[in-house]
């Protein structure tokens, strides 16, 4: 009995000594856990304090950003024109390219037709080879102007220009390089406006089409009906624009758009709404959506009030042509998605001077392949306010490697004495991708 209470005694004190081992381990993990929980909420509470100091320093900067995607002050001086210019730029160039801009160096239209053609279409496999050529009157630009929806597939092949209805020998030499495939209806030339017989025996080697009205609407109101065709389907989407010689600069904005897209355009004109616009509108049934090019004064309230009888019309306008093919260029409708809607850096640009309008038509390809560009006048041979503004608006900057881009890039269609090089160096240089703190 004694040596059997001796071991209780002994078992009793071990397991006594246990639970008051594992009280203390438990009031130590407690008081761990209690000192963690101290811990992490003092951690979360300087995080959260990071946190909104972070935020408030990402908000003022964003304040400074704008909507641009760079401070107030290098946008100001982005927007600027340069302020000490260097004589001797323009001496023993050895070429006119510049790594941001390409130019086009044509001094006529005809020039400039092929120019761009070669460009565009190198034409050398099936690939890269045009479906159809375009033969348009130079001296008619409301109906070459027009012509360019034709530029768009399936047809895809250039503007070339002929004069006084002839087709020049650089055009037929030309017209043979790109050695057309024809279109669906297997058309290799479509020939716009008159044209004399000796042009027409000249192109006896290829399918011909013809195409021509009495009037630029009824002109436009054909072409609209054939391209539809030529689709299989009625855009409801329609550019108007007026026909008015006093327009033209407004109007051709429309070129690299009609190219570019199968949206067609139709004209107005002072008088309002001609019959033939009328009857082309009409076969859609209601449901027309109409971008108007031009402010008031360049196609009346009361015009625009006409067109609303066959869907809607709206207006997108510019104080001056310069103004508004930046408008143009910045506009997109988001039902439709016609307009360019080019306001973030990385597109292309096509720059044509309002010196030599007839360049915009032909020029009209490139919106059609490679950029897809809009058009942009350039008053004269110089960079007016707007421009640099825009140009600021959309120039891409980086933080720390200017390789991710994006890039811009323009062309510039225009011989040296109609464009001087130092007005494409600044061009150039404010397309330029740019560092954030100012370098490159």
């Amino acid at each position: 009995m004694k040596k059997t209470y001796s071991f209780i005694t002994f078992l009793s004190v071990v397991l006594l000594v246990g639970a008051c081992s594992d009280a203390n381990d438990s009031g130590n993990s407690a008081n761990e856990n209690h000192n963690m929980d101290n811990q992490n909420e003092e951690h979360n509470e300087n995080n959260e304090e990071d946190m909104n100091n972070h935020n408030e320093e990402n908000n003022n900067d964003s304040d400074h950003m704008a909507d641009h995607g760079h401070s107030d002050d290098q946008h100001e001086e982005f927007a600027s024109a340069p302020e000490n210019l260097n004589s001797e730029a323009n001496n023993e160039l050895m070429h006119v390219q510049t790594k941001n801009v390409t130019r086009l160096d044509a001094d006529s239209p005809i020039s400039m037709s092929i120019y761009t053609s070669q460009l565009v279409w190198p034409a050398t496999h099936e690939e890269n080879q045009p479906g159809t050529v375009i033969l348009a009157p130079v001296d008619n630009w409301q109906k070459s102007l027009v012509s360019t929806t034709l530029i768009h597939h399936p047809n895809d092949g250039p503007v070339l220009f002929m004069e006084e209805g002839s087709v020049s020998e650089e055009v037929m030499a030309e017209l043979a390089r790109l050695n057309p495939k024809g279109n669906d209806n297997g058309t290799e030339v479509m020939v716009v406006g008159d044209v004399q017989d000796d042009a027409l025996s000249q192109l006896a080697d290829y399918e011909v089409e013809e195409f021509d009205a009495d009037s630029a609407a009824g002109f436009a109101a054909e072409i609209d009906e054939y391209f539809s065709e030529l689709i299989n389907e009625v855009p409801e989407a329609v550019l108007i624009a007026s026909s008015e010689e006093d327009a033209k600069l407004f109007s051709l904005i429309a070129s690299n758009w009609i190219a570019h897209m199968n949206e067609p355009l139709l004209y107005v004109d002072n008088e309002g709404v001609p019959q033939e616009t009328a009857e082309a509108l009409e076969t859609r049934d209601g449901n027309a959506k109409m971008y108007v090019l031009g402010s008031e004064e360049v196609i009346a309230d009361e015009t625009l009030e006409a067109l609303s009888d066959y869907g809607d019309a709206e207006r997108i306008d510019g104080d001056s042509p310069e103004d508004m093919a930046v408008e143009f260029a910045k506009y997109q409708d988001p039902d439709t998605s016609v307009g360019w809607g080019q306001e973030e850096p990385g597109h292309g640009f096509s720059f044509v001077s309002t010196s030599t309008p007839e360049f915009a038509i032909t020029g009209s390809a490139l919106g059609h392949l490679g950029k897809h560009t809009p058009l942009i006048w350039i008053e004269e041979d110089e960079i007016g306010e707007g421009l640099y503004e825009y140009l600021a608006e959309v120039r891409p900057t980086f933080e720390d490697d200017p390789m991710g881009g994006p890039y811009n890039h323009a062309y510039l269609l225009a011989g040296t004495d109609i464009v001087p090089f130092s007005t494409q160096g600044i061009l150039d240089e404010k397309l330029e991708i740019a560092g954030e703190h100012g370098d490159h």
